[in-house]
């Protein structure tokens, strides 16, 4: 069971969120979707909106869904669940069903799918796109892409904040 919440009312260090616990990213729609663990990413304001941006590389077939529709999820879970997210961080949706094989269960935000085991969701409409071009990144930053393939940059819009809510023993 969640409840909707103000993206201003999250108390999460955003940075243990997402570089520490993982996010799932979820794209495409409730009857057909993916998901795929990402560790980089970032909140924050955009437009005068709360905004994620999130970082996909061309090969992850996740980005075939975030291509074609216009919202993604950002699911994020309890530490229980870090051996799943790890799962779905190393196989492809392409070869097998992630979500049967870590007992998730997809949930539908209007168009976005998230997944129901998760503590937190952010649901995002999909405002801008773009590559990261090496032309722009430092030494340090190109010792990422060694086969060049360069993330494509997503920023959404947060257009709403589901928080688990806590059972009353």
């Amino acid at each position: 069971m969640f409840q909707s919440i103000d993206p201003k009312q999250l108390q999460e260090n955003v940075f243990s969120l997402i570089g520490d616990q993982w996010t799932l990213i979820t794209a495409g729609t409730p009857d057909h979707c993916n998901t795929m663990t990402a560790s980089w990413g970032g909140l924050g304001v955009l437009w005068r909106k709360p905004v994620a941006t999130i970082y996909v590389r061309p090969q992850r077939y996740t980005y075939t869904f975030l291509e074609e529709n216009p919202y993604f999820t950002l699911s994020f879970f309890g530490p229980q669940w870090k051996k799943q997210l790890a799962y779905c961080g190393a196989v492809s949706g392409r070869e097998e069903d992630k979500f049967a094989a870590c007992g998730f269960h997809v949930g539908a935000a209007g168009q976005a799918p998230y997944i129901q085991e998760a503590d937190l969701v952010l649901v995002c409409k999909k405002r801008y796109w773009n590559d990261l071009n090496p032309a722009h990144m430092d030494e340090e930053a190109l010792s990422n892409y060694q086969a060049k393939d360069y993330h494509r940059v997503y920023i959404g819009e947060i257009t709403q904040v589901l928080v688990r809510q806590k059972q009353i023993p």
